[in-house]
């Protein structure tokens, strides 16, 4: 495995094969996608920590979606890849989107994982109540990862899954604060990408316990993908927003069974 700064935005590169390219969501990290490693085993993983995010927390000024659509832009301008399966975790889905309407001859697939257009007015508004709470230093930010695992989890995965509560408690506790706040509001104006432009294959996997991306949303997103080729919906059950992580073993076998169908 390779490691890049470029534009101090700090990316992972191993393995070799067709690229895949990894955008996790708000709170996340390139670590997101490690749970479904075993399923690009035979792909080159290109997982981008987001501007804002991860190790990527020093970049400077404000922050937006278009920003970070530039910013994987300039990563695969940068390691030269030209052709790329693209995943994406929640806000990740997003820069997803818009990458494949705003550069199609990057994007070769899109599977999202918690997938959003954008956030509704309601959730809006709590996502900026959210930053202005994230600058209020570490504390701060302890009480946002207890309040999202409640959130964000599922039932099933609190009472069963451990790891998997402490992976997503640990990844929120380790944004720092006016970071994660810029990537709030960030996500908090996001607007829409012309979805209906997308043309190429297309896998949504929610779970059936997600209040981000609920399965009625999901399956009205898969239904304006009017240039998608047969877009697939998968509800996974017991499982809410942080679908790699909390099902891991279904996600590998969805993601794997996509791949090979664009081979």
């Amino acid at each position: 495995m390779s490691f890049h700064l470029i534009d101090r935005i700090a990316v992972e590169d191993e393995g070799d094969g067709d690229a895949v390219v990894c955008l996790h969501g708000l709170g996340g990290s390139s670590n997101t996608w490690t749970p479904l490693m075993p399923a690009l085993a035979r792909h080159r993983v290109v997982r981008v920590d987001l501007p804002g995010s991860g190790r990527s927390q020093r970049v400077e000024g404000p922050l937006s979606i278009a920003r970070l659509v530039e910013a994987v832009q300039s990563a695969c301008a940068r390691l030269a890849i030209e052709r790329a399966h693209v995943l994406g975790h929640s806000m990740g889905t997003i820069v997803a989107q818009h990458l494949a309407v705003e550069s199609p001859k990057l994007v070769r697939s899109l599977a999202l994982f918690g997938p959003l257009v954008v956030p509704p007015d309601a959730a809006r508004s709590a996502i900026r109540a959210r930053a202005a709470k994230a600058r209020e230093g570490a504390a701060a930010m302890q009480g946002i990862a207890v309040a999202l695992v409640d959130a964000a989890l599922s039932a099933d995965t609190r009472e069963r899954a451990p790891l998997a509560v402490a992976f997503v408690r640990e990844s929120l506790m380790r944004q720092d604060g006016e970071a994660y706040a810029r990537s709030c509001e960030a996500l908090a104006e996001a607007q829409p990408a012309a979805i209906e432009r997308i043309a190429v294959p297309v896998l949504l996997v929610t779970g059936d316990e997600d209040g981000v991306a609920p399965p009625s949303a999901v399956r009205a997103m898969a239904a304006r993908l009017h240039g998608a080729r047969d877009p697939r919906v998968v509800v996974l059950p017991r499982c809410g927003h942080w679908t790699p992580v909390e099902r891991a073993a279904e996600c590998q076998r969805e993601l794997r069974d996509f791949l090979a169908s664009q081979r």
